[in-house]
């Protein structure tokens, strides 16, 4: 009784000016239509090829415009077409309404200097803008899925670089063709229906020989979907689609020289070739003498760059990188100098990522480029000439957020590191197609944006091209996020992430908190950019505090920081997330950790339910949409790199199934029927041990919803969830709609 008298007292300023549930719902619905109207701003900014050029759209009082910007001239930016004759002139061609400020598309390229092109519903058009004249360019495929196993076996000719002769599979061997003559000869005779040359086929650029894997496949699990309700027949439907998972069998690539003239070839013994998680990047120096490629041995511990000679038959090795937990692969990054004597390599060795230069031939490290407790998050651009490289870093401004992108160049001879965009922000930069501007629009999640063009040589504003008003957000009630840090489990590591308060926020009132989370180590997640409206921010209206942490085991930090994830999924970093809270509600008692709810979807639902679980002397309430809940059910690439190889007991420890037993708390699951991220099977696995133990749960399964966070229905059976068990309020009968 006095939890629901706390709840009451919490949501009466509300109640008391008039506003039932039902209204509080509708302004919820409503929160990212309201705000993102009062916004103004840049977008979709893109470089002109082979020009100083730039285009970009932004939101203005007509609505949404196009401009062109030209770095060299000092005239202000300007139309980039004009939007009512192509207006016209699009309603002519689709025959019906096109509104000029509302224009069906979102980008534009330019083909050349006097044609624009732009896709409209899976369509290419192309509109030359002396006449506006519309025509109909190239359709536009569908997304392939995005797991489909590729099996080598395609019937492609590949043509050799002097145009004399092509190279192609044929009944698992690799023959060439004379495409003059059409004499064609087997060159290999080994090949068969079971181990087979690969359809990936490298020309050494003499066209005297070609590098190809014998390719021996591995049978590849399937996921199989069935749709209670398709929408053109009343009898359900099935789906299947590739999906290798954690501790399947894969593919082995065994690269083999051929000696087109010579009859003969070489197969290079790689070690642990048997071990491979992938074997790929094939690329011939330009001499035709040698060979490179990269290895990847499975259980990510261990990647290589080898090269193959074509005198010796030998490899030898010129980057061997190995971790005792994970090489964060996602981020492998080399660029060959054109003199192919050096290399640029990116390592996590010294504990940080980090810039390094090899020596081709000796396979050394030449130089360590860029030191330090800060991240490389990746290479931009490389000029050779300059002996200079452009690129994007985090955390070397010691006091600042950590995770703030900013952009900078390095000499690559004497060391010096030149910051470009030193303003205290997250740098979201687009580069002419030359590397000498940059349009730069800086942020932090409370600081609204500022675009300005740059030089891409020393950082020097050449001029401001956007600078935000939100004074309408402001007047409407709008209130700014906050940047919270605090320290971690171990009481030093600071841990970052932000508040979001209701917009009629009264610091005298208490506010259960809901944290949104996503935890997949392959990244970090808190929004780090200004925005009127982020994920969770319309559950503020309804009388929440929203919250949302990088905790560690999590990406763009240290080596250290990120390996907390190792085989060990089930932490998501919670023991900071918790200490970050109780933190922020020493500072700010309005928050009321004692009750806190949860959600997320994906490795976020894992992480939601994983809460209510491991930690439900803190999170009261979760709400799990498409989850992974078990590592052995998901997807190979994504579970293996962070649970190891091979399945080890860690799996079992970090499954949300095997560990139901335990919820306490309030759960609710939702899942999308024809999910082809997570098997659904992950989710109803769940459901399964839930009911075997004799829990009591919530469960919404979608039908026709693939991967997630609940789609209209959901979102409301989420928003139903917290304010019941959080507030203690009953929600509106939407029976009665």
């Amino acid at each position: 009784m006095k939890r629901l008298i706390i709840a009451l007292l919490a949501v009466y300023p509300l109640l008391s000016q008039g506003q039932d549930m039902k209204e509080l719902y509708q302004k919820a619905d409503s929160f990212y239509t309201k705000y993102s109207s009062m916004s103004r701003g840049l977008s979709d900014i893109e470089a002109i090829k082979n020009s100083p050029k730039f285009w970009y759209s932004a939101r203005t009082a007509n609505g949404k415009e196009f401009f062109l910007l030209d770095a060299e001239k000092k005239q202000e930016p300007t139309p980039a077409f004009d939007q009512k004759r192509l207006a016209l002139s699009l309603e002519t061609f689709l025959h019906k309404e096109v509104k000029a400020y509302q224009l069906p598309f979102q980008k534009i390229r330019f083909a050349g200097t006097d044609t624009l092109s732009f896709i409209i519903d899976k369509q290419e058009y192309l509109c030359t803008l002396a006449d506006y004249k519309i025509i109909k360019g190239a359709a536009i495929p569908e997304d392939s899925y995005w797991g489909g196993v590729y099996r080598e076996n395609s019937k492609e000719k590949i043509k050799s670089p002097d145009g004399i002769n092509e190279a192609y599979i044929n009944e698992g061997n690799l023959w060439i063709r004379n495409i003059a003559t059409g004499q064609a000869k087997a060159i290999s005779t080994d090949g068969s229906v079971y181990d087979y040359y690969s359809s990936n086929i490298y020309w050494s650029p003499d066209s005297k020989k070609i590098i190809c894997c014998k390719y021996r496949p591995a049978e590849v699990r399937k996921l199989l979907l069935i749709s209670s309700s398709p929408k053109d027949q009343l009898q359900p439907k099935t789906e299947e689609y590739d999906y290798p998972k954690p501790g399947d069998a894969l593919p082995i690539r065994r690269p083999v020289l051929f000696f087109i003239n010579e009859n003969r070839s070489v197969e290079y013994k790689v070690p642990d070739v048997d071990a491979q998680f992938d074997l790929n990047n094939i690329r011939w120096d330009k001499s035709s003498t040698s060979f490179s490629f990269h290895f990847n041995k499975r259980g990510h511990q261990q990647y290589v760059i080898y090269e193959g000679n074509i005198q010796s038959d030998q490899l030898r090795t010129i980057v061997n990188e190995q971790s005792n937990t994970f090489i964060y692969y996602n981020a492998v990054y080399e660029h060959w100098f054109e003199n192919e004597k050096e290399l640029l390599w990116i390592s996590e060795r010294d504990g940080w990522r980090h810039i390094y230069l090899y020596d081709v031939p000796t396979g050394k490290v030449k130089k360590q480029l860029t030191k330090g407790e800060w991240v490389v998050k990746n290479v931009v651009h490389v000029d050779e000439i300059k002996r200079t490289i452009l690129f994007k870093g985090c955390g070397m401004d010691a006091g600042e957020d950590p995770y703030l992108e900013k952009y900078y160049l390095l000499n690559i001879d004497n060391g010096n590191i030149k910051a470009l965009t030193p303003e205290n922000g997250n740098h979201n930069v687009t580069f002419s197609s030359d590397y000498a501007y940059m349009v730069d629009t800086y942020s932090r999640t409370d600081l609204p944006p500022t675009t300005v063009l740059r030089s891409a040589k020393d950082g020097k504003i050449i001029r401001t091209i956007f600078q935000p008003d939100i004074k309408n957000a402001l007047a409407a009630g709008w209130r700014m996020p906050e940047v919270f840090s605090a320290k971690g489990r171990d009481g030093k590591t600071d841990i970052w992430g932000m508040i979001i308060r209701p917009n009629n926020f009264d610091p005298n009132k208490k506010y259960p908190v809901i944290e949104y989370i996503y935890a997949g180590p392959h990244d970090s997640h808190v929004p780090k950019s200004f925005a009127l409206a982020h994920r969770a921010s319309h559950l503020t209206e309804l009388g929440f505090i929203v919250v949302m942490i990088d905790g560690m085991g999590t990406a763009n930090r240290s080596k250290a920081f990120h390996d907390v994830c190792w085989k060990n999924l089930k932490d998501a970093g919670f023991p900071d997330r918790i200490a970050w809270m109780k933190s922020a509600a020493d500072k700010y008692p309005e928050m009321d950790i004692t009750r806190v709810g949860i959600y997320g979807g994906s490795a976020g639902g894992q992480n939601s339910m994983g809460a209510v679980l491991f930690h439900p002397e803190f999170y009261k309430v979760a709400v799990a949409a498409c989850g992974c809940h078990d590592n052995r059910m998901d997807k190979i690439w994504w579970n293996e790199q962070w649970m190891g190889y091979p399945i080890g007991k860690e799996y079992e420890e970090c499954s949300n199934v095997v560990n139901a037993h335990l919820l306490k708390g309030k759960l609710m699951l939702i899942l999308g029927e024809l999910d082809n991220n997570v098997d659904p099977s992950s989710t109803l696995q769940v459901v399964n041990a839930l009911q075997q133990s004799n829990k009591e749960f919530d469960f919404v399964i979608l039908p026709g919803a693939r991967h997630t966070l609940g789609e209209t229905y959901g979102e409301r059976k989420r928003r139903d969830f917290f304010v019941k068990n959080l507030i203690g309020l009953p929600t509106p009968n939407w029976n009665e709609q």
